[in-house]
């Protein structure tokens, strides 16, 4: 894959490896080495000993005549939302309000102009789109995004926007600048951000920033819910309240849980 300007202690492999993994989709599970070696722009060569690493390491497996991903692999990603400790704070929270509200939560960060989806307690209901952890969604045309991009300091969410989605998700809504300025103001003006419909038919969502210690938003907590059963009305009036609580138990537990020392027994 293209890339930009790298320092001296840039690691080639280890970056090729990654595109690599990052190269499976849901919608291509499994892959020769040449659709490999075609979606990341290696040589065939180099392709197939990345490939047979993963392998080795228990990342990868052969199958259909081709290669896919192990379940191994969402350990990288739950050693990151593991590392922040925010899930093992925020986990009876999100329980105790799916279990008041009847819907799902989750709780996602920004990467780029998307959010990602770091937790998540959910309700066996349908939905438009797929949701779980590591679902990736453009930020703008959620409850969870708009909230994270109200935190950026003035002029940080125009550029972080400027970045292309990686979600493979069309949105419904696509507001020009002075629209999406409007939106973002009134997201900081009332502490939370609700999206309806903007990013795909169905979706109806509201959600409240996470909190630090020293006050930084370091996550968004939302409520999802589907708007054929879940009216604007109830959403606001019996879900919102629900959800700025809770935001606010996990925000101060966290910062409770950031003061503690952290020590690792031998």
């Amino acid at each position: 894959m293209a890339r930009g300007e790298t320092g001296p202690d840039f690691i080639e492999a280890l970056a090729r490896g990654l595109d690599v993994i990052r190269a499976f989709r849901p919608a291509r599970p499994v892959m020769s080495l040449t659709e490999v070696a075609a979606a990341t722009g290696l040589a065939r060569p180099t392709a197939r000993r990345i490939l047979l690493t993963l392998q080795e390491l228990g990342y990868a497996r052969p199958e259909q005549g081709g290669f896919a991903l192990t379940p191994r692999v969402l350990e990288l990603g739950v050693s990151y939302v593991r590392s922040m400790g925010l899930w093992d704070v925020a986990r009876p929270h999100l329980e105790r309000l799916v279990a008041q509200t009847n819907e799902s939560s989750s709780i996602a960060q920004l990467d780029g102009s998307d959010i990602v989806y770091v937790a998540r307690v959910a309700v066996p209901k349908i939905v438009a789109l797929s949701v779980q952890v590591g679902t990736r969604f453009p930020a703008l045309q959620t409850s969870l995004g708009k909230v994270l991009l109200a935190a950026l300091p003035p002029g940080e969410a125009e550029r972080v926007l400027a970045e292309p989605s990686r979600s493979g998700i069309e949105p419904r809504w696509r507001p020009d600048v002075k629209e999406r300025e409007a939106e973002l103001r009134s997201v900081r003006a009332r502490g939370w951000a609700i999206t309806d419909e903007q990013l795909a038919l169905g979706i109806r969502s509201v959600a409240a920033p996470l909190r630090d210690g020293l006050g930084n938003v370091v996550a968004a907590v939302n409520v999802n819910a589907h708007a054929a059963e879940t009216s604007l009305d109830k959403l606001l009036e019996e879900h919102l309240p629900l959800l700025l609580q809770t935001a606010s138990a996990i925000s101060a537990d966290f910062a409770l849980y950031e003061a503690v020392p952290q020590v690792t027994a031998s």
